[in-house]
Order: structure tokens, then sequence, then C-alpha cells
């Protein structure tokens, strides 16, 4: 697993993305998570060379403190605080099980800082159950796990928004897909492609 790889994939991917993140995030929020998560892939990117020869934990605490740094409105603290707490006892080779319990962490993190819950139309909605998929084990786990965040995505468009902007709208909001939901499944994803042998 080469982080640097990893987080290339990943930023490359939030770019590309940008606007349909936007597009997203008009419909049901601010209208700025694509430029925010692109200013934050951005920043990342610039720090790559920096963090070659680096541990999995390592490159995602810098990660997360870019974000931080970097992206606005609440996707910032938010993503940084994932990362950050995600990385704070991985192993220098993580398998699922360390993935899983750290990721677990990042999400009782992330839901202390936003109040937020599973169900309520964010990115716990994505994060939870591929958390559920990796601590479950078994065979063709890459590709469960890459499927997971895609249906859990797309699952978000059915729920009523209880956090956030989205959530003033009421049952306008439903029939959208929460766009922090579909940055978490493309990170997911982006991640899942590059582990794929």
């Amino acid at each position: 697993m080469n982080p640097t790889e990893i987080l290339r994939a990943v930023t490359r991917t939030l770019v590309d993305h940008a606007e349909e993140l936007t597009t997203l995030d008009q419909a049901i929020g601010d209208g700025d998570h694509g430029l925010n998560m692109r200013r934050g892939a951005r920043a990342i990117e610039a720090k790559l060379a920096d963090l070659e020869g680096k541990t999995l934990a390592q490159a995602l605490k810098a990660t997360g403190m870019a974000c931080m740094a970097s992206i606005g409105g609440s996707a910032g603290p938010v993503f940084g605080t994932l990362l950050v707490t995600l990385a704070r006892d991985l192993p220098p080779q993580p398998g699922a099980d360390d993935l899983a319990r750290g990721l677990a962490a990042g999400i009782a993190a992330v839901t202390k800082l936003g109040k937020a819950q599973v169900g309520d139309k964010t990115l716990l909605d994505v994060l939870d159950p591929v958390q559920k998929t990796l601590a479950a084990g078994g065979v063709d786990m890459v590709a469960r796990v890459r499927e997971c965040a895609l249906q859990a995505c797309a699952a978000t468009a059915d729920m009523q928004a209880i956090r956030g902007r989205s959530s003033y709208l009421g049952e306008r909001a439903l029939g959208h897909v929460d766009p922090g939901a579909r940055s978490s499944a493309l990170i997911i994803c982006a991640l899942c492609d590059t582990l794929r042998p």
C-alpha cells in the first residue's frame, strides 16, 4: 500500500468531479462543496512529494491537517477530523481490521463534531456501511467496499436531511444525493481502484 499513490488517485478524482459535486451542492446546499474539495485536493497534491516514504498513518494525518487548513465550510473540519482520527492508531502496515477500527474512531469523532447521526443524509451514511463491510471481513473485500460506498451514496437521495443547509429544504431535498456522501464515495472508490490487483 503506497500512501502517495493512493492520495494522488484520490485528489485527481476529486478534482475531476469538482463540477459534479458543485452541482449536487447547488441543489441542496451552499453550492461550494465541489470548489472546496478541489481546493483541498490541490493543497494535498502540493504536499505529496513530502509524503514519499511516509507510513499510511503519517500521510493521513498530514492530509487531514491540510484539509482543515484549506477546505472551506464544514467539509474542512469534518474530513480533517475524520482523517486525523483514522490515522491515530494505524500500524505501519494496516489490514482491513485496523482500517475498520480506525474508521469507527473517525466516524465517532465526526459524529461528535457535527452532531449528525447515520440516517441524517450526510457522509456518515456512506462511511458507516463501509466501516461495517470492512469489519465483517471476507473475500473480495476491495470490490465489496467499493460497491457498498456507491450504493450507500445513492441511497442518500431517498433520505430527508436532518443536518446542514439541506435540512432547511425539508422534503425538497428528497431525490438529491448528499454532496458529502458523494465525495466520500468518490474517495473510497479511488482508494479501492488503486488497491485492486
